[in-house]
């Protein structure tokens, strides 16, 4: 599994963009779609909310790809 890190700036990204910022996805509504596909774990539960709010410590997962959100 390949591990990511994130750094947050400010109190949350919202997830779809999130996957953009990573280089998961080309743009906010290619990830809207990850997320509308259930693809996307956060915490080890499938997130179906396309702007869910991601606050530092969040682990996110699309396949095989772990993305951990720290503070900056």
């Amino acid at each position: 599994m390949q591990t990511l890190e994130f750094q947050l700036n400010g109190e949350y990204v919202e997830l779809n963009q999130l996957l953009k910022m990573v280089g998961l996805c080309d743009s906010g509504g290619a990830g809207k779609a990850l997320v509308a596909e259930g693809l996307v774990s956060v915490a080890g539960q499938v997130e179906l909310r396309k702007t869910a709010k991601i606050r530092a410590g969040a682990i996110v997962t699309l396949g095989d790809v772990q993305i951990s959100v720290i503070a900056q």
